[in-house]
């Protein structure tokens, strides 16, 4: 590497690692090193460090023993080391560097410090990334809807120029870590002097103020190796891999370089994550030496995210409709408060309904736009409230009528993708609003259906020859066709909810995780949606008419081995191919056996309790102790990474509700312990389950963290209200 580079790193590291060093005498004076320390919702306690060099930090104590480990990174020369592996210098200085500031980081949050507030705007920053966090944003990973991840560090030349630059990631739907200032001037501040919101809803995340806080994008990555990849603790050759491979990142540097930001990059630089910059910093590309260096500079701003994706060999494609606004689906979580509303319809304020409808090929014309109403564009220009009627015509040689209900689903991302445009609910429930910018911007009603017969082609390529789309805004055709459309959806929920498993010959995969989990392989029947949640077996269906070589292919069951525990033929045969031979078979229907393997995006967590004869069910999010005696994060880092662990299963929220959940162990009886806001949500479609169970006072037998999270009062309170599963057969 670069001399000045090097030198630079080694300066930074050295300090870091001082500061790092004062810190924790005064954090050993005050707290003693047995105080206990962990980051907010993570079981993987300072992850870089763990997944480096399999050293679990838990207290003060350990991070001093880290430290001795960045430090011998700094000074490879005693006899005795506690790790030494040798990347070279520059880049073991940058390793050093990321155990100093995870430490740094740590005793911030010890003292209170974290996240960080800026002084001026009192705008809270976010600070570490949980768990949670990385798990619900996992299927976007993974399925091309976010390609990449930025670190923007430092501020760009004014307010406008850092506007510019972070709504070109979000229209190539990069997510984008902030962090780092210059001269006290930070991008952070730059957009909220701007106006913009943040936030993880909108995929601009400000981590910190400083430089070090970087490294919480750089614990965020390293996880993914642990979560996602399977990869064991202290193997870090294979976590560097990983990165590079896997996990694509990449650095926008905006402003002058100090020695903290050189050596936070050499730590990047390990972890195959390039550099751009928009000063004359010294370029350096891959050599054959060591294939993780990359740093590069682009002084026009107007091309510098360009340069750093293509640097990162990042392939983007964005489809945009014809619309005034930015596109993407960045914009997708972006809120529309009341004062900043221009016009909405539906919500309960208005009648409003969204119908996809198939039709003959001769019936439509493609493209065609049509706007059913009096005086239209007088009204809408008066803002306000309106009555909304979408209808969506569709025609194509493949379509099916089972495939209305998927496209009509992603009307919701369809619209909530356009900056300015907000969308909630399906069907007759739903409730749109616009923003008083997006009017300013020229977005009009038309744009409704064009954004719709666009994007309908576009997600629907193989499907869809013809869309046409029609828009009602009369409040006497829009209560008139809302009658039509609730019969269709009626007709609809009737013929779905009567698939089940026997009554299909193919079942089909989801290898989008593989990405992530090279091992994982997702089965998905008409009783069994994806771990994730957020693909069930019609979506398989389409998706597989759209690209017969992608992520879901389908699975002839064959012939049927097991009918309790729903093992196949087909399925183990495609498995042992899909999964490269590391899994040879797999039983649908429960968790003790040959259970489905998980990747690390699932919704929920099933796993035994063996005192109480039964299991639980812990949903992503949950923070607090469960009766096993761990968070789901624990629970999750074991669960995870495409193997399969007998008694424990990752799955779909809505399989809880499946006639086919655990129906080898007993179906959902065998359910003893579920999280309380997991309960609620499923109140309704529980009950009608459990009364088809003849235990319609079920739910109310099941016990949450309101009543116990320890074992032994699990079990006092299962045989005070007499809960199914203590006189059930034995689970083990």
């Amino acid at each position: 590497m670069s001399k000045i580079i090097a030198s630079a790193a080694i300066r930074g590291a050295n300090l870091l690692v001082k500061q790092a060093d004062d810190m924790l005498e005064k954090a050993i004076a005050e707290h003693g090193e047995n105080q206990t320390f962990e980051f907010p919702d993570t079981a993987f306690f300072l992850p870089m460090i763990y997944a480096m060099t399999g050293f679990a930090v838990k207290t003060i104590g350990d991070m001093k023993t880290a430290l001795e480990m960045a430090k011998e990174l700094l000074h490879p020369e005693p006899e005795e080391h506690l790790w030494k592996p040798y990347l070279g210098e520059t880049l073991d200085s940058g390793m050093a560097t990321l155990f100093a500031e995870e430490i740094v980081m740590a005793l911030r949050y010890i003292k209170g410090l974290e996240p960080a507030v800026d002084p001026e705007t009192g705008y809270v920053y976010n600070g570490f990334i949980t768990d949670t966090i990385q798990r619900n944003l996992g299927i976007q990973l993974v399925d091309g809807t976010m390609p990449g991840f930025a670190a923007v560090i430092g501020a760009a030349p004014d307010d406008d120029i850092a506007v510019r630059i972070i709504r070109e990631l979000q229209e190539k739907n990069i997510l984008t870590f902030l962090s780092g200032h210059v001269n006290g001037n930070s991008v952070t501040k730059q957009l909220l002097r701007k106006g913009v919101e943040l936030g993880w809803d909108t995929r601009i995340v400000p981590l910190g103020p400083d430089t070090e806080h970087t490294l919480y994008a750089l614990d965020w990555a390293i996880r993914a190796s642990l979560i996602f990849g399977g990869k064991k603790p202290g193997d870090y050759r294979e976590h560097l891999k990983y990165q590079k491979d896997r996990v694509f990142a990449f650095a926008v540097v905006l402003g002058e370089l100090d020695d903290i930001k050189w050596t936070t990059g050499a730590g990047a630089i390990n972890m195959g994550f390039p550099a751009i910059a928009d000063t004359d910093i010294p370029v350096i590309h891959p050599t054959g030496v060591c294939i993780y260096e990359e740093v590069d500079k682009e002084f026009d701003h107007s091309k510098i995210v360009q340069k750093a994706i293509e640097v990162r060999g990042l392939k983007i494609t964005v489809e945009k409709p014809p619309i005034p606004v930015a596109y993407g689906p960045a914009f997708e979580g972006e809120r529309i408060r009341k004062e900043d509303m221009f016009i909405e319809f539906g919500g309960q304020r208005t009648p409003s309904f969204e119908w996809v409808r198939m039709r003959e090929m001769d019936e439509i014309e493609d493209g065609k736009i049509v706007i059913v109403g009096n005086n239209w564009q007088e009204r809408y220009e008066k803002g306000g409230q309106m009555p909304l009627g979408i209808v969506g015509d569709v025609a194509g040689r493949k379509m099916q009528k089972d495939f209305e209900s998927v496209m009509e689903r992603k009307i919701h991302s369809n619209l909530n993708e356009a900056q300015g445009v907000w969308h909630m609910g399906q069907r007759d429930i739903n409730w749109i609003r616009i923003s008083h910018n997006a009017k300013k911007e020229g977005f009009t009603l038309e744009h409704l259906g064009i954004i719709n017969a666009v994007m309908t082609h576009h997600r629907f390529r193989a499907i869809v020859d013809k869309v046409q789309v029609t828009i009602y805004i009369d409040e006497g055709d829009v209560l008139r066709l809302q009658e039509e459309a609730r019969k269709v959806y009626k007709e609809r929920d009737q013929r779905i909810g009567g698939l089940v498993d026997e009554a299909v010959d193919t079942f089909y995969s989801c290898l989008l995780c593989q990405s992530f989990a090279p091992t994982h392989v997702c089965v998905i029947s008409p009783e069994r949606l994806g771990l994730c949640g957020a693909f069930n077996w019609l979506d398989c269906r389409a998706a597989y008419e759209i690209d017969p070589t992608g992520g879901n292919q389908p699975i002839t069951k064959g012939e049927l081995i097991d009918a309790k525990y729903g093992r196949y033929t087909g399925i183990d045969e495609y498995l042992k191919k899909a999964s490269g031979g590391a899994i040879e078979t797999l039983n649908l229907y429960t968790i003790m056996e040959n259970p489905m393997t998980s990747c690390g995006c699932f919704e929920c967590i099933v796993a035994i309790v063996p005192e109480a004869n039964g299991v639980m069910i812990v949903h992503r999010g949950h923070t607090d102790m469960t009766p096993i005696g761990m968070k789901f994060s624990t629970l999750a880092g074991s669960v995870g990474g495409g193997t399969q662990n007998p008694g424990f299963m990752g799955i779909g929220r809505n399989f809880i509700v499946s006639k086919k959940f655990i129906y080898g162990d007993g179906g959902i009886k065998r359910i003893v312990w579920m999280t309380r806001n997991l309960k609620e949500s499923l109140r309704e479609v529980f009950e009608r389950r459990a009364a088809e169970e003849g235990v319609p006072d079920l739910l109310d037998k099941i016990a949450d963290e309101s009543i116990c999270e320890e074992p032994e009062k699990l079990l006092e309170f299962l045989t005070s209200v007499g809960h199914p599963a203590l006189e059930m057969e034995p689970i083990l």
